[in-house]
């Protein structure tokens, strides 16, 4: 599918918030990929399609996981909502016509990132998190500017913001989260 024909499916998917917060996505992530030497076609198409499967019943997202014989752990199961990314590196397959696997990994991590992420996966993580339309929270500002300048960092403090940020609203945690965020912590000590 061309860029404008996701953009067509996409838009009749989502509301105008999701639809919006999709395409910021897809150019932060765009811009991150310029910045730090990534595939830009790579990064905006995996921004673009990072939620495709958001508005996907629960449901049909189990199922879809299931059908592929993705693994689901028991917060996924008990939060199905959690399930969007996993699914959505799926649809973005069956649906959408990617076959690039990195573009499909960036996809599948983009809500809690994993252990030793490829430089594409980090930036639609982090261009999630920090795309221009996301709600002012007090450190998002210094994670902008973090995620052009030390992108490895920036996966690191978006981790620790997210955990924070679960922990404090009483929220599932996923446990690929918590793992990721351990694994990127050793790595910075290092």
């Amino acid at each position: 599918m061309t860029y404008p024909e996701i953009r067509k499916k996409l838009e009749k998917a989502f509301d105008d918030d999701r639809y919006e917060h999709t395409l910021g996505v897809a150019v932060t992530a765009r811009m991150l990929a310029r910045i730090h030497g990534a595939d830009e076609s790579d990064a905006y198409v995996a921004g673009l399609l990072h939620d495709c499967a958001k508005n996907v019943s629960h449901k049909k997202k189990i199922q879809t996981c299931e059908n592929e014989g993705v693994d689901i752990s028991e917060v996924e199961r008990a939060n199905p909502g959690l399930l969007h990314a996993k699914a959505g590196a799926i649809l973005a397959r069956t649906d959408y016509g990617i076959s690039n696997e990195d573009v499909l990994n960036a996809i599948r991590s983009h809500t809690t990132g994993r252990p030793g992420m490829s430089l594409l996966e980090k930036i639609v993580f982090v261009a999630d998190y920090v795309e221009p339309g996301r709600d002012e929270r007090p450190e998002l500002a210094r994670l902008r500017r973090e995620a052009f300048e030390d992108l490895d960092e920036c996966v690191f403090h978006v981790l620790e913001a997210t955990l924070k940020y679960l922990g404090e609203t009483a929220k599932a945690i996923d446990p690929a989260t918590r793992e990721t965020y351990e694994y990127y912590e050793r790595e910075r000590n290092k």
